[in-house]
């Protein structure tokens, strides 16, 4: 069959819309995704590069030039150790990109194939996956991380596993949802009469036509997985010493806010803008990838 309604003619909506529009042509011209792009870029950029180099060690520690302001040694200052704050600053990025990028790998493999399951089999499939996901839902990952760190102790993997696991019923959730509105659509009812099983419909067209959705959520939840590492690191539950983290930068300056407030600036600042760059790029990547506000542009 060739029309445009069967399964052989039924690309995915993010695919149609790179080829029709130019996706890139408009990604350049969209504000919120170009300035989210950039600070990502920053902080995947400060994380590599710290990898090859960084202002000084940040183990060392210089005991005689602690607490010291911004200067051309030391540009962003110094610790409570001596330790300098622009070389903690860049290796810790690499616990919040580590962190993020394991954490939501977790939720999105276990809870897409969660969701794209019940939306498959319905029923009682469904109905228990949908419960048992709003069960995890009852325990936060900072709670999920103190109970993982009453069992095993504290830790960056710990967080990591307690992050992940809060992230598979957000994504199982958003998943079958999504999978839901496009097993109704005509083309499916097609591909069943051509005699493809639930499985085969979900990876050539259930899946593909959700991707933009799980893109778009996917920088969302980095975005919370950031944050949600520096609050357990801050917590004394996350990265532990003598890794950086800008969690615990934090934690070690909230009790030298008046000898020397900028050690709360620092860590505070990158916190901020990642978060802030993941976010704007994950509201650019909807209005790019929604078919909709695409036409509407």
């Amino acid at each position: 069959m060739s029309s445009a309604g069967t399964p052989a003619a039924t690309p995915s909506a993010t695919g149609r819309l790179m080829r029709r529009h130019g996706f890139w042509q408009r990604a350049l011209r969209h504000r919120s995704f170009m300035i989210g792009g950039v600070l990502t870029l920053a902080l995947i950029v400060a994380a590599a590069l710290s990898f090859v180099w960084t202002p000084w060690s940040p183990y060392d520690m210089d005991m005689a030039n602690k607490l010291a302001g911004p200067s051309a040694k030391h540009w962003l200052g110094t610790d409570a150790f001596g330790r300098d704050v622009a070389s903690l600053l860049l290796v810790g990025a690499r616990a919040s990109i580590l962190v993020g990028i394991i954490a939501v790998g977790i939720g999105l493999v276990a809870g897409t194939a969660l969701g794209l399951l019940a939306a498959a089999r319905r029923g009682w499939v469904e109905e228990a996956i949908m419960r048992l996901t709003d069960f995890s839902l009852a325990f936060p990952a900072i709670l999920l991380a103190i109970m993982l760190t009453a069992v095993f102790g504290a830790g960056i993997v710990n967080a990591i596993i307690a992050i992940g696991i809060y992230n598979i019923p957000i994504f199982a959730r958003i998943t079958r949802a999504s999978a839901n509105a496009v097993w109704s659509r005509e083309y499916i009812a097609a591909a069943q009469a051509c005699g493809k099983g639930p499985f085969a419909i979900t990876v050539q067209h259930v899946l593909p036509n959700i991707s933009a959705v799980l893109i778009v959520q996917i920088t969302i939840r980095f975005a919370i997985a950031i944050l949600a590492e520096a609050a357990l690191s801050y917590l004394g539950l996350g990265t532990q010493p003598p890794q950086p983290s800008w969690g615990r930068m934090l934690s070690e300056a909230q009790t030298l806010m008046f000898q020397q407030p900028l050690l709360a600036v620092w860590p505070g600042a990158a916190i901020a803008m990642a978060v802030l760059g993941l976010n704007l790029m994950g509201d650019g990547l909807r209005d790019l990838l929604d078919p909709r506000l695409a036409r509407a542009r």
